[in-house]
């Protein structure tokens, strides 16, 4: 026990600096001064945001590139509920986070206080453990809870809230100590069932996914499918688990799927669910493989059990994070050339056509030609970020990623998400080119975070690309209801002079051929900066007009 008392905020700050922190995203509230007072003394970097749902997104992405938990801080009531839309993302994208709030006074609780909420009512949903520390004694073993919750089985968000005078109480407690990393190394019985599996299969395919990758494990298992030469896909927005070059690279299993692709997932003797849920997205609306009794057989590796078997019925399943199943396949080779090699190389054939981007389209911008000018010009560990839309697909369909930790992206396709993503992998890697895509939709949720990078001189590129619309709302509209356009027009600011307006550097493009040129301008101007394209809205997708959806319609 310590000699010298210290106040409930100062032991938050200290059980941070025990478990590792280096930064914290927060809104400032008076319901957690004493915390913000105890951060003023120590190394911990606090980025200060402009909204706490930005400043939630900001911490998933750090614990969506690290592994480690993003942390983010914000008051009660209106700060906790706007800081909900991350919790939501962390939750559904299995991303390690803890997010504090500052809470009413214990006295007052159960009175509707000023800003009260009762999170662990409210926030059941969006997160792992919702926890309320009464007691300042406690904070060490509630802190270290939160960092094993978070980081262990199915990674996600924990929530807990601090009473705003608990937080001034001055108490003796335990000095604050590490968590503990929760590993599962699979037994030699389930990998050997695994290797038989896999001989005995003709039309192999591997869908990586999910979290609790790491560097080397992403690199381990790309050597293991390259002595395989086994087939491999990508789940949803996980595209950064396969170097989208090799020659094993099927394609993503998302979103507007190759169909070439998704017959051979269809057709698969043996799937391989490597990390991932393979929930409705990545699934095409559960239509791959059935419910519960898939036609392949399948393997289901995934570090929490209880989610093995609950929607589909794998003929193995194994529990355990995809580092320490990767890590057990060191040892294995195949017996000879596998009978599915050409397979392989004919859906990687079909996987860089698809990958493709067309030279032509709608309007006197062409998304086609700029990607393809993107792919060129920027390095192998750029990062890429976005949030939601029908824009995303340029990024998704046509960017070949390359490296492990260069894509941020939410799978449960938040809008808003793909500035403060940005903004925190600039923070995270300022060596590092980061890159964001975002509708003019997209932007304006979560915006103003740009005056966050302007602040702490992270100088990313955000690449706006405004059709006036919610686009991918409009499609919908358009292929439902067609010719009935409701609530999807949208009204615009000039998003380059909104960029100098903060303080940044801004260029609108209007044309393909200015693209190169205002990109190279932004690069070279070392500020955060947007450049604003001009896209048809008859450009809703890379094959498709509106015009075309709705006369199908």
């Amino acid at each position: 026990m310590r000699e010298t008392k210290k106040t409930g905020g100062e032991l938050i700050v200290e059980a941070l600096k025990a478990n590792g922190v280096r930064r914290v995203a927060c809104v400032p509230g008076e319901s957690y001064l004493a915390v913000l007072d105890a951060l003023h003394d120590t190394d911990i970097e606090v980025l200060v945001c402009r909204q706490e749902g930005g400043a939630a997104m900001m911490a998933d992405a750090w614990g969506r590139l690290t592994g480690e938990p993003g942390i983010c801080m914000v008051t009660r009531g209106p700060g906790a509920t706007n800081a909900s839309a991350g919790l939501h993302v962390a939750m559904q994208d299995s991303i390690p986070m803890i997010l504090f709030i500052g809470q009413v006074q214990r006295d007052a609780r159960e009175r509707e206080a000023f800003q009260e909420v009762e999170f662990r009512r409210a926030f059941t949903e969006f997160a792992k453990w919702v926890g309320e520390i009464d007691d300042a004694r406690r904070i060490p073993e509630f802190v270290t809870r939160a960092f094993a919750v978070a980081t262990s089985g199915r990674p996600g968000p924990v929530v807990l809230t601090l009473p705003e005078d608990m937080l001034r109480d001055e108490v003796e407690a335990p000095d604050a100590r590490p968590f503990t990393p929760v590993e599962s190394h699979p037994g030699p019985a389930p990998v050997k069932a695994f290797e038989e599996l896999l001989a005995k299969a003709e039309r192999p395919l591997v869908i990586l996914g999910g979290t609790r990758w790491t560097e080397k494990a992403v690199a381990d298992f790309q050597s293991f499918a390259s002595r395989y030469k086994l087939p491999v896909g990508c789940s949803f927005r996980r595209q950064m688990l396969f170097d989208h070059t090799h020659p094993n690279y099927a394609g993503d299993v998302g979103i507007g799927i190759n169909p070439a692709l998704a017959k051979e997932v269809r057709e698969a003797d043996l799937i391989v669910l490597l990390g991932g849920r393979f929930s409705e997205m990545p699934s095409s609306g559960y239509t791959l493989m059935d419910i519960p009794y898939p036609k392949q057989k399948l393997v289901h590796v995934y570090p929490d059990p209880d989610e093995l078997g609950r929607v589909y019925r794998p003929d193995l399943a194994i529990a355990a994070a995809p580092a320490d199943f990767v890590a057990a396949l060191a040892g294995l080779s195949p017996v000879g050339e596998p009978v599915w090699a050409a397979r392989t190389e004919a859906m990687h054939a079909a996987y860089l056509a698809w990958s493709t981007p067309p030279a032509t389209g709608p309007g006197s911008v062409q998304m086609g030609p700029i990607m393809e000018w993107l792919e060129a010009n920027t390095a192998a560990d750029a990062i890429f970020t976005n949030g939601a839309g029908n824009y995303a697909t340029w990024v998704h369909r046509f960017h070949r990623f390359r490296r492990f930790a260069t894509q941020a992206a939410p799978a449960s396709g938040s809008m808003g998400y793909g500035l403060p993503a940005a903004v925190a992998a600039k923070q995270l890697f300022p060596d590092r080119e980061v890159i964001c895509f975002a509708g003019d939709g997209c932007f304006m949720m979560h915006g103003q975070e740009f005056a966050t990078a302007i602040r702490y001189n992270l100088p990313i590129i955000t690449v706006v690309v405004n059709n006036g619309i919610y686009g991918t709302i409009r499609m919908h509209q358009e292929r439902e209801y067609p010719g009935r356009v409701s609530a999807t027009g949208l009204t615009n600011p000039d998003f380059a002079q909104l960029a100098r307006a903060y303080g940044g550097y801004g260029e609108t493009v209007e044309k393909t051929e200015d693209f190169a040129g205002a990109f190279k301008r932004a690069r070279a101007s070392g500020k955060p900066a947007i450049i604003e394209i001009k896209l048809d809205p008859e450009a809703i997708t890379p094959t498709r007009t509106l015009s075309q959806i709705r006369d199908k319609a």
